[in-house]
């Protein structure tokens, strides 16, 4: 899995000669999508380190490996290192696969190799040679957030120089009262948008990890933004969700920030997404353009059927925390209905208008950005190839505005998982497609169920101040 690598061993010793480097931070990826580290003094990683691995204890990352089979090797992948651009001490990062040592092989419960072996099905199916992927990931900006939970104390506060609610507020040299209005603030240009040189840092930044940035603007709800930057192989998209996040979590730090991708931090806005645009090719065709419905080919049709049949399991990935949720309902601009249709964002899978027909692409609408980017598009890869293999027809695309349907009509189109819970047992119960080729396993897919599940059980036990307020006096 790891043995082509584009950078050799000599080209990054040349970078931590260059950039006077002292440390290199082999990273990788968790269940939860969470970029863990470990940092070795670059005059201590010679040769050997680059090529065989540095070891890690297994044990210490949640629903892994028990204690007394914790060792593990992290490979470092060469071709993804970079100069760290907020280290104080000169540091290069390399993202890094997971070994299992005892086998020299990929190990099942890391995402990246789930990813990888995904692309590597695709190729082997002759469906295709190359998936591209293209998110949009979406992101809240705070001055302040304050949390706790207990037996006895269970609260969320947040605020924002941008928030609605401070416009009464007396502020320290004046109020300027320039706020957008909830569910109001949609490319809204600065001084409403207070994030606009924050936005600009961050993308500006995303070049030196070796992203290409698109654009950036502020989305719907008060606080939120949106970085776009330029699609690649599923892998490689994966590594550069990572690696955004990084960097914006980062430059909002610096200027005394706080940001989140959480989907649904406020009550009553809009939440965060992470539309995803896919497409796959063989030998440099599009094979999504065609002259069918929406202009698409029978076989992008069919990956767009796939999709459909198993959205509720691919939504234990997608939309992997029980927060997720809270966004997955009517009423918010969310993608909770399963159909198709051109231009129209009120479907969970959008056909995006191209004035190329090489951009022919489809976007699924209904992923988060707290979710794993490796094991989503994975997942929604092994929906659309299921689709394909087993001619999976989605139907007729839905042209109307679905969010103001009849009862009666939206009873006729399937929706998403409503709960956490409930996406969790559709996975174990449709995992099938996911298991084709040894993408994903039933061991790995047990592990995440039951670790999902304890946040499930976490918090559906919690007591939440609403219910106070609805039920103390009852």
């Amino acid at each position: 899995m790891s043995k082509a690598k584009a950078t050799s061993i000599s080209a990054i010793f040349d970078m931590v000669k260059n950039n006077d480097i002292k440390f290199i931070d082999f990273r990788f990826s968790d269940f939860n999508g969470k970029w863990l580290h470990i940092s070795h003094c670059a005059d201590a990683v010679g040769e050997e380190e680059l090529a065989k691995g540095v070891s890690f204890d297994g044990s210490s990352v949640p629903a892994w490996k028990e204690i007394n089979e914790s060792d593990m090797l992290l490979m470092p992948q060469l071709d993804t290192a970079f100069v760290d651009p907020f280290a104080t001490s000169a540091t290069l990062v390399i993202i890094c696969d997971v070994i299992e040592p005892t086998i020299n092989a990929g190990y099942d419960r890391d995402p990246r190799f789930t990813a990888k072996k995904a692309e590597e099905y695709l190729q082997k199916s002759g469906i295709g040679d190359a998936a591209y992927f293209g998110p949009e990931p979406e992101f809240f900006i705070f001055d302040d957030v304050r949390f706790s939970t207990g037996s006895h104390e269970n609260f969320a506060t947040i605020d924002s120089e941008e928030a609605p609610h401070n416009s009464g507020s007396e502020i320290e040299g004046g109020n300027l009262a320039r706020r957008s209005q909830i569910k109001g603030a949609y490319f809204d240009p600065s001084p409403l948008d207070t994030s606009q040189d924050l936005r600009c840092e961050m993308t500006e930044t995303l070049r030196q990890v070796g992203i290409t940035p698109l654009l950036h603007h502020h989305e719907v709800a008060t606080s939120q933004s949106e970085i776009g930057f330029k699609y690649d192989t599923l892998t490689k998209t994966g590594d550069n969700v990572q690696k955004l996040k990084y960097v914006v979590h980062n430059v909002c730090q610096a200027y005394g920030k706080t940001a989140t991708f959480m989907p649904k931090p406020i009550f009553a806005d809009n939440g965060s997404g992470m539309h995803v645009h896919q497409s796959i090719w063989k030998n440099g065709e599009n094979l999504f353009k065609g002259k069918l419905q929406a202009n698409l080919s029978e076989l992008a049709l069919f990956y767009i059927g796939g999709i459909i049949k198993h959205a509720k399991a691919i939504n234990a990935f997608s939309n992997a925390t029980t927060n997720s949720y809270k966004r997955l309902v009517p009423g918010y601009e969310a993608p909770v209905l399963l159909a198709y249709s051109p231009k129209n964002r009120s479907a969970s899978i959008r056909i995006p208008n191209v004035t190329n027909e090489n951009g022919r692409r489809i976007e699924t609408r209904f992923p988060d950005p707290a979710s794993n980017p490796y094991l989503t598009f994975a997942a929604l890869l092994m929906a659309g190839l299921d689709g394909i293999k087993n001619k999976i027809h989605p139907g007729e695309p839905r042209n109307q505005d679905l969010y103001h349907l009849s009862p009666k009509e939206l009873k006729k189109i399937p929706t998403v998982s409503r709960s956490l819970r409930d996406a969790l047992g559709a996975l174990d119960k449709d995992r099938e497609f996911l298991l084709a080729g040894n993408v994903f396993t039933n061991d790995q897919i047990d592990a995440y169920i039951e670790l999902k599940m304890k946040e499930v059980d976490r918090y559906e036990q919690m007591p939440h101040p609403v219910e106070f307020e609805m039920y103390y006096n009852n």
